[in-house]
C-alpha cells in the first residue's frame, strides 16, 4: 500500500478530494482506503487536513459508526464536478495526443491556400476526421509575421521570408510551382509565339501588392534578366490573383501569375502565356521561372502532435512528387 504524504500542503489537492469521495461511498474509513490501495491511516489524514484547513467537520465520527455533515454532502457534490471535469480534461489530452481531437492553424498565401493547398487539408482530414483545421489566408509577409507571432502552427508560402524574422522561422520547401507571363486575347502578344526580353518595357502591367510573394518572385526574375521594375509601365496594383487574372482577360495588359491558377484558362485559350525569349547572348535562351513553396515554422514554439503529422505528411507528399517527377 501506498502513503500519501503531500497533506499538510495550502489547498485541496485531487488526491484528497479522491479519499474524501471514497470516504463519503463507503462511509468507512478502511474500507475507503482498501478501495483506493492506500493505507487507513493516510486516509484520516487527508480528511483531517481538509477539515483543518477550512475549519469544517466532514464526517461525525460517532463510535465506529461514520455519518456525513452537512459541509459534507455540499463538498461531495462539488467533488464530483471537480473529478468529473478533470477525467474529460485528461480524456481531451490523450485524445490530442492521439490525433482524436484538436485544431490546427494554418496559415497560406492567397496561391497556395487557393490552388494547392486544399486537396492537402482534405487528405489530412480523411486520416484525422476529429481534427479541426483553421485555415488563414493572406499574403506572404502578413503570414511570416503570424507564424513568427505564434498565430498559426505552421505557414506556407511562395514568397522569401523578410531577414528581420529569419532567425525565428525554419523554412524548407515542399513543392514548387511555374510563374508565368501571360496576356488576354486582345493583347498583341497574344497571337504571338514569342516575346523578346527588351519588349517587356514596352506594354502595360497590372502587378500584385508589396508582400505578395508571387510579386516578390517576379521583381526577382525581372532583376536576374537584366530589368528593374520601375523600367516597366504598371498601371494597376492589386491584391488578389483572382483581381490579377481578370483583369488580364479583359484588358490590354501583362501581368506575372501563377500557372496554378491559370490553367484552365490557359486550356480553354482565354489566356495566353507568353514565351519570353532573351537574345542578348549568343545562344538564343528560353526565360522561365520556377517558385518554390516553402512552410515555415517558429523556431522554438512547442509543436503539437497535430501540426508535426501535418508536417509529415506535406513533406512525404513532396518525396513523393520528386520520385515521380
Amino acid at each position: 500500500m501506498r502513503e500519501v504524504s503531500d497533506f499538510t500542503m495550502a489547498g485541496m489537492t485531487l488526491e484528497q478530494l479522491r479519499i474524501f469521495l471514497a470516504v463519503a461511498e463507503h462511509l468507512h474509513f478502511t474500507r475507503a482506503a482498501e478501495g483506493l490501495y492506500i493505507t487507513q491511516p493516510a486516509v484520516s489524514a487527508a480528511i483531517h487536513s481538509l477539515e483543518t484547513e477550512y475549519r469544517i467537520k466532514l464526517f461525525h465520527r460517532i463510535g465506529r459508526h461514520v455519518e456525513i455533515t452537512e459541509a459534507g454532502q455540499l463538498l461531495q457534490i462539488e467533488a464530483q464536478k471537480i473529478l468529473e471535469q478533470v477525467g474529460l480534461t485528461e480524456r481531451g489530452l490523450k485524445e490530442l495526443n492521439n490525433l482524436q481531437r484538436g485544431e490546427l492553424k494554418l496559415g497560406s498565401s492567397l496561391t497556395i491556400g487557393n490552388y494547392w493547398l486544399p486537396e492537402k487539408i482534405s487528405q489530412f482530414q480523411r486520416q484525422y476526421s476529429g481534427i479541426i483545421v483553421n485555415c488563414t489566408l493572406a499574403n506572404t509577409e502578413e503570414i511570416c509575421l503570424g507564424t513568427a507571432n505564434g498565430q498559426f502552427d505552421l505557414g506556407l508560402i511562395e514568397g522569401e521570408v523578410k531577414p528581420i524574422l529569419q532567425k525565428s522561422l525554419d523554412q524548407e520547401e515542399i513543392g514548387s510551382d511555374r510563374l508565368l507571363i501571360v496576356v488576354g486575347q486582345s493583347h498583341p502578344w497574344f497571337k504571338r509565339e514569342q516575346v523578346d526580353l527588351a519588349e517587356l518595357k514596352n506594354t502595360d502591367w497590372v502587378m500584385r501588392e508589396t508582400g505578395s510573394g508571387t510579386q516578390q518572385r517576379l521583381e526577382e526574375a525581372l532583376k536576374n534578366w537584366g530589368i528593374n521594375l520601375n523600367e516597366l509601365q504598371v498601371i494597376l496594383v492589386l491584391n488578389t490573383g483572382e483581381m490579377v487574372k481578370a483583369v488580364v482577360e479583359e484588358g490590354h495588359v501583362a501581368a506575372g501569375i501563377s500557372e496554378l491558377m491559370v490553367k484552365k484558362e490557359l486550356k480553354l485559350g482565354i489566356l495566353k502565356a507568353v514565351r519570353i525569349i532573351d537574345h542578348r547572348k549568343s545562344l538564343t535562351q528560353e526565360l522561365e521561372l520556377i517558385r518554390p513553396f516553402v512552410k515555415i515554422k517558429h523556431c522554438q514554439r512547442f509543436q503539437t502532435k497535430i501540426a508535426q503529422t501535418f508536417e509529415k505528411m506535406l513533406l512525404l507528399n513532396d518525396i513523393s512528387l520528386q520520385k515521380s517527377a
